[in-house]
């Protein structure tokens, strides 16, 4: 456990730091003055979601492939012989030239649902294709990356250098040398071709991978194992990222003036994402070894990476959602972004609700995907669609842009709660205790103590005070009941690194 707690710790940081890049462009997007308008960044949200259904159409369940497989590949092939990664690309690039012919054959429907209220999209639509791509190689490259214990790499990748890309194109336009926003446009759908480049070259250059066509033993041994799995857990992936994204599409395509209100939306998702941050490092980190124990049949590792990763992200998603909402307002109008985000406030909050609920419930999906059990997966994904996309539709007819948090609210729920059981059942695990309680009582009593001293106070100071105090209380709790087994180890070493207390000299020894 203690390489996957170091792996995520260092990943989380590189998430945050990402994060804080990803603010810093949603600030210079979003701020009076800015050379972008609401449909502008409208658009650039846009892209990514139908960038992330292109890739889910286009993997043909390699994601899956690698997580399962790759044990069996690594421990019976050397490196010139394993072909993984190869066939993992090949198919992706053929599933992308599907999804590219699709695109084109079907333009004219994509007109006519998005002509109307989202014209910018219409004006773009074959600039999402470059850019689909490169995250569709750059997706299969990051989870061999993961399997080979390089999680830190790909996550700096994706969390800081397409991020700082994207700085580096915004910044272009606000000193004028970018003149127009088709140019940036254009130049940032060759961003994750970029980044995917960067990773690819590392690891033929390091010599970690290698790419032949020869039919390896293990691919003849497994082949139809994994057709059968990719093609079931492709499904299940393919519904899933529709369900993450409908809501995005879904404003731009029936709202007046679309990409605007989906401009508000992106708004609320980014700062929401800072909810979700740690999550990706410890999925990243917690790949290999589930994989690993999946095959050696090590339940109780399996139960004790399911029950750390939800304490910890719990932990980190409940004190995040209430410092955050506690200076919502306030930081709109002190770090002046346009008056109209101000909107991005309820629907920031529901979406923040259901990122507790989704941390809360621990890396579920990666135990279900690396098991033999992943049909399941592909049943629950079925399930999601079926209530998120009507329950979308219906809800942002009745209640506008606001409409698809609440659906997700309620969707995500329900599709945690059915995964929560089968675990339960199947296999006797499940993630809760009563620290789970304390998180969120901490966070409640954090949030309305910070709230009651300070909320007539106004400005830059007054967001410092209320962080400082919830911050204080908070993380004095989660220190004081010792809510997570890696919370004293790290609160240790943070201490030993400061120099407020001597390290053991045996332990250092051993």
């Amino acid at each position: 456990m203690s390489q996957i707690r170091k792996q995520s710790l260092i990943s989380s940081l590189l998430v945050y730091v990402g994060f804080f890049v990803g603010f810093l462009n949603t600030y210079l997007f979003t701020r009076e003055g800015s050379g972008f308008s609401q449909s502008d960044y409208g658009l650039v949200g846009i892209f990514v979601a139908i960038a992330t259904v292109m890739f889910s159409f286009a993997n043909l369940g390699m994601q899956a492939y690698i997580f399962k497989f790759f044990p069996y590949y690594n421990d019976n092939l050397n490196r010139r012989e394993n072909d993984q990664l190869t066939w993992a690309l090949f198919i992706s690039l053929i599933g992308f030239a599907l999804v590219t012919l699709g695109g084109f054959v079907f333009k004219d429907l994509v007109i006519a649902k998005f002509g109307t209220n989202s014209p910018g999209l219409v004006k773009y639509y074959t600039w999402l294709f470059p850019f689909g791509l490169g995250l569709s190689i750059f997706s299969v490259l990051e989870v061999y990356t993961w399997q080979l214990k390089k999680s830190v790499l790909s996550n700096f990748l994706r969390e800081i250098l397409f991020r700082c890309t994207t700085t580096f194109l915004i910044v272009l336009v606000s000193w004028g040398l970018l003149n127009s926003f088709t140019t940036f446009i254009i130049l940032y759908s060759f961003s994750y071709l970029f980044v995917a480049l960067v990773l690819f070259a590392y690891l033929l250059f390091t010599k970690k991978v290698s790419i032949t066509f020869r039919i390896s033993k293990v691919t003849r041994k497994f082949s139809r194992k994994i057709v059968t799995l990719a093609t079931l857990v492709y499904g299940g992936g393919l519904v899933m990222s529709i369900s993450q994204v409908f809501d995005s599409i879904i404003i731009a395509a029936l709202l007046p003036d679309g990409l605007a209100l989906a401009g508000i939306y992106t708004l609320a998702q980014n700062i929401a994402s800072l909810v979700q941050a740690p999550q990706r490092g410890i999925i990243s980190s917690s790949i290999s070894a589930l994989s690993k124990a999946w095959k050696d049949k090590d339940l109780p590792r399996i139960s004790r990476i399911y029950r750390s990763s939800s304490i910890n992200l719990l932990l980190f998603a409940v004190g995040m959602f209430s410092l955050i909402w506690l200076n919502f307002t306030d930081g709109i109008f002190t770090f002046h972004l346009k008056s109209q985000y101000i909107d991005a406030r309820w629907i920031f909050f529901y979406i923040g609700l259901m990122r507790i609920v989704d941390m809360g419930s621990g890396i579920n999906a990666q135990i279900i995907n690396t098991s033999t059990l992943w049909r399941f997966d592909f049943i629950t994904g079925i399930i999601l669609l079926a209530i998120t996309l009507p329950f979308n539709y219906i809800m942002t007819k009745h209640y506008g842009v606001t409409g698809p948090a609440i659906a997700n609210l309620i969707s995500f729920t329900i599709y945690n709660t059915i995964r929560y059981v089968f675990l339960l059942k199947k296999f006797g695990m499940q993630p809760f205790n009563v620290k789970s309680v304390y998180t969120i009582a901490l966070g409640i009593v954090a949030y309305y103590a910070a709230w009651f001293l300070f909320h007539d106070n106004k400005g830059f100071m007054a967001i410092i005070l209320r962080s400082s105090l919830f911050m204080a209380i908070y993380a004095s709790g989660a220190i004081f009941f010792k809510i997570s087994p890696d919370i004293i180890p790290m609160w240790k070493s943070l201490q030993k690194r400061l120099g407020m207390k001597k390290g053991d000299p045996l332990e250092e020894i051993r």
